[in-house]
């Protein structure tokens, strides 16, 4: 098992059991009684009960592990935000990818100004431990605000036309969120989306740019580094 792999110490289950429920919760807009009703059916009888809980507790680490095998992010960012609703009030996602769309960080919030742009700038320099060479942003205000007292130093280009990627990037959260039947508070829908934002995209590689059998080679890659990182089988031999 891989030193960085979590520890199953003290669960009945196997390694694999539990990977597998968080993958298919993560992955897949499935209740934790859906992914109840699929472990049964390949003769594992777990509660949903038990899968909500492995999810609170390796879903995060999990993402941690895929993110530290990623390369290092590039040097252009988009920035975006968009609403998301928590028992009945209207909140804030707040979201930064990379130019290949990867997703840096992200951070809910129930503000939309200055204050609340700039604890996700100083959140995402200190997560990412790097700065990068230009961001990108729709036009509201808040981020120039932010931008001239956390990175001045770094270019900023506001217009929305610019921000589709940072933008499309919402969409598997828009598309969970009925499967969820919303958040019912803003730590919980944090610590959910942290983790789908780190697990999801990484069995969601750019199919329309590859063949059908560069596709299977890479989604077999992805398998393999999610085996790595769940500890359900070891790091790869040294040449």
């Amino acid at each position: 098992m891989d030193s960085a792999s979590p520890s199953y110490k003290g669960h009945r289950y196997p390694a694999e059991s539990i990977s597998h429920c968080a993958w298919l919760y993560f992955r897949f807009p499935l209740s934790f009684r859906e992914v109840e009703e699929l472990m049964l059916e390949r003769g594992v009888t777990v509660s949903h009960g038990t899968i909500r809980r492995w999810c609170a507790k390796f879903g995060q680490a999990y993402a941690n592990g895929l993110r530290r095998r990623r390369p290092r992010p590039g040097d252009k960012w988009h920035l975006d935000e968009v609403f998301i609703k928590i028992s009945g009030e209207q909140t804030y996602l707040w979201r930064a990818v990379d130019a290949d769309g990867t997703v840096l960080d992200i951070l809910v919030q129930n503000r939309r100004d200055t204050a609340a742009a700039r604890h996700f700038f100083r959140r995402l320099l200190k997560t990412t431990r790097t700065v990068p060479r230009v961001i990108v942003t729709d036009k509201l205000r808040s981020y120039g605000a932010a931008h001239r007292e956390i990175m001045p130093s770094v270019e900023h280009r506001s217009h929305k036309g610019l921000n589709n990627r940072a933008e499309n990037s919402h969409q598997p959260t828009r598309q969970r969120e009925p499967a969820m039947k919303g958040f019912r508070s803003i730590g919980g829908a944090q610590r959910f989306l942290s983790a789908f934002s780190g697990i999801s995209p990484h069995f969601r590689p750019r199919r329309h740019l590859m063949t059908a059998s560069h596709y299977r080679a890479e989604m077999i890659t992805c398998f393999a580094v999610w085996d790595q990182v769940t500890g359900v089988a070891g790091p790869p031999a040294a040449a």
